[in-house]
């Protein structure tokens, strides 16, 4: 009976939440600017009836609905990154399109397509007495330039409230997810000797100094520990910069950043020494690696230093919230679905990774349509998702009961 209240709410809403999901993709949040695109969440999770409606200190869109003891997070990042060649797309990325049942547009999918589900799916959880004994909250916020710091605000700094369990947003294929690796970031530099190039056996070339450390990087990515269920450890060199005097001078510096997907069974100090361990020891002063830091200030002046090492979690698949996202699945649409994984990183980085607090994913869309030109969501799960987020909080607190 409850499930064919749920199932009869949202359908009632359907032309809203979609509506809804055209207006804030359409509406620019690249490079962490989430102020108009959270005034635009804020305003509906206020018509909607949730209790508290504010942005955080670091410009997060947040909303609290329900006053119980259990706090739930439902996690969905809403900035985007950018759009790339304009060209490339074939229709406006913010306006999209819609073909077939597909919305196409930049953060269709990576990850304003679960925010719709989240906020009307607690309101209707609200409304049907699901949330007793739990206070929730729909927490929107940036994650794409570093994983877990929205998160990690949430708990230290405001609001200051460490929840019981996480829903994390991110596309899963309509499917519970409950891990992923984790990372580090590295920048490796070296240092020279600039000349003319006229005369480079004067100078001292940074750049041909890394030539074996990224031959090494490449052919070091192939021995890396694997796990049964996150997979192999990956290592690429994803980006350069060049210091030299004109395009006719030998470089005097050079430096690499390095992506290091790290699965269970490998640490951080052991990734940062397989790199130190790249380098020709007659060439160890000149050439070093160091961590990346993270200490940008976010569009409200908000600055949160972290630094940008993001652990790998899993939970097991009989874990009380796992069950419970695998219950709400049978009990909506009467399937038995694989758990799964994501291949890329989420905020649940800090929740899971390294606050320990329990979480799984759930989102609509296929997170290989992420940061490309054809970046996509299927709206009948934008809607279905509606129906799990709604009746969630009810299978978590059977399991955690039990």
């Amino acid at each position: 009976m409850l499930v064919e209240v749920i199932k009869s709410k949202v359908a009632e809403r359907r032309e809203e939440i979609i509506k809804f999901m055209r207006e804030i993709v359409a509406i620019p949040s690249m490079e962490g600017q989430l102020k108009e695109v959270g005034e635009r969440i804020g305003a509906e999770m206020t018509s909607l009836g949730f209790e508290e409606v504010r942005f955080d200190k670091m410009g997060n869109i947040m909303g609290r609905i329900g006053s119980g003891k259990r706090v739930i997070v439902y996690d969905s990042h809403i900035d985007t990154v950018g759009v790339g060649d304009p060209a490339t797309w074939g229709w406006d990325p913010f306006i999209g399109k819609v073909e077939n049942g597909i919305l196409y547009g930049r953060g269709a999918c990576d990850e304003k397509g679960s925010t719709p589900g989240m906020v009307h799916g607690l309101a209707i959880a609200n409304e049907l007495g699901l949330l007793e004994g739990t206070t929730a909250y729909y927490f929107g916020n940036m994650e794409e330039w570093c994983d877990g710091i929205a998160p990690n605000t949430f708990v230290e700094v405001d609001p200051g409230i460490r929840p019981d369990f996480v829903v994390i947003g991110e596309p899963t294929k309509m499917q519970v997810y409950r891990g992923h690796k984790g990372r580090v970031e590295l920048k490796v530099t070296s240092t020279g000797k600039s000349a003319h190039a006229a005369s480079h056996h004067l100078g001292d070339s940074a750049l041909y100094k890394m030539l074996s450390v990224i031959s090494g990087i490449r052919d070091l990515d192939a021995h890396l520990h694997t796990d049964s269920f996150l997979g192999k450890g990956t290592v690429m060199v994803t980006d350069a910069k060049i210091s030299t005097a004109s395009i006719n001078a030998v470089p005097d510096g050079f430096t690499i950043f390095i992506d290091r997907r790290l699965t269970f069974g490998e640490t951080k100090e052991e990734a940062i020494q397989q790199i130190k361990d790249l380098i020709p020891g007659y060439l160890r002063d000149s050439i070093t690696v160091e961590e990346l830091f993270y200490d940008d200030p976010s569009y409200t002046g908000f600055v949160f230093p972290v630094e940008k090492y993001y652990p790998a979690w899993a939970l097991e698949s009989a874990h009380p919230i796992v069950q419970a996202g695998q219950e709400t699945i049978r009990r909506l649409w009467d399937e038995v679905r694989p758990t799964g994984k994501w291949s890329f990183s989420t905020n649940g980085t800090y929740w899971a990774g390294k606050a320990g607090i329990p979480s799984i994913g759930f989102g609509p869309g296929d997170e290989e349509w992420a940061h490309t030109s054809l970046e996509q969501v299927p709206l009948d799960e934008v809607v279905a998702a509606t129906e799990f987020y709604a009746l969630f909080p009810k299978m978590l607190g059977k399991e955690v009961n039990k």
